[in-house]
């Protein structure tokens, strides 16, 4: 998968990007992330890329001849995504990361900076993704989440793809607790059922976990998993 990330702040992504799995999948050639900078686009001797918003108001908006100048310098691969980084768009989840791993060759972050992108940049884009109901003061903060979301997805990051299926998420429940050695820490005990070696009751066990503590924290994933899966309310052990 190639990713190209148009941002003014490409050193950002300079760490990430060569840590952990992601930079030993980017090392592999697993993806591979460009990033272009739309300050190399400005076409006057400031090179300016923001200006103030027309109708007044605080701020500046990013203008948008240099962010169409380097997303078009980019090739285009036929499963192409171009996405803006913004408090208006999709809320992101596990779904949508599945989605754009699995559909696209491409995908085009475009980070938002300041008070926002001038609405014509819209034009260029075909998904708004925001990471929350929250703010930033950036969108390399949601792009880098994308990028890490995505390429763990991709074949070949994680070394045990099983353990993928049964993450917080996948099945829409949240994940199980989960524990290792030593099997008793400060008085607190590993539960006796993931010391039995009974592969069925562990099993038993670490969904009931899951729908208890998707109850307990997430409504809303609970009422959604009862409607999907048709699971009743239990409070079995």
């Amino acid at each position: 998968m190639r990713i190209d990330v148009v941002t003014l702040f490409p050193d950002f992504f300079t760490s990430p990007l060569s840590s952990g799995l992601l930079g030993k999948a980017l090392a592999k050639q697993i993806a591979a992330v460009n990033l272009v900078n739309p300050r190399d686009y400005a076409t006057d001797k400031h090179r300016r890329v923001d200006d103030e918003p027309y109708g007044g108001g605080v701020g500046m908006l990013m203008k948008p001849e240099p962010i169409f100048a380097a997303v078009e310098s980019l090739p285009s691969l036929p499963k192409r995504d171009v996405i803006l980084m913004t408090p208006q768009g999709e809320t992101l989840n596990q779904p949508l990361l599945k989605e754009l791993a699995t559909n696209y060759d491409q995908l085009v972050l475009i980070c938002g900076h300041y008070e926002g992108v001038d609405e014509r940049v819209l034009n260029l884009v075909t998904r708004e993704v925001s990471l929350g109901d929250f703010i930033l003061t950036c969108g390399e903060i949601p792009a880098l989440t994308i990028i890490n979301g995505v390429v763990r997805l991709l074949p070949g990051t994680v070394g045990k793809e099983e353990s993928l299926k049964a993450e917080s998420f996948e099945a829409i429940l949240l994940d199980y607790p989960q524990y290792t050695r030593p099997p008793e820490f400060r008085g607190w005990r590993v539960p006796d059922v993931l010391l039995s070696g009974n592969h069925a009751q562990i099993a038993r066990w670490r969904l009931q976990q899951q729908i208890e503590r998707t109850r307990d924290r997430r409504p809303d994933l609970y009422n959604t998993w009862l409607e999907q899966s048709g699971g009743e309310a239990t409070d079995r052990k």
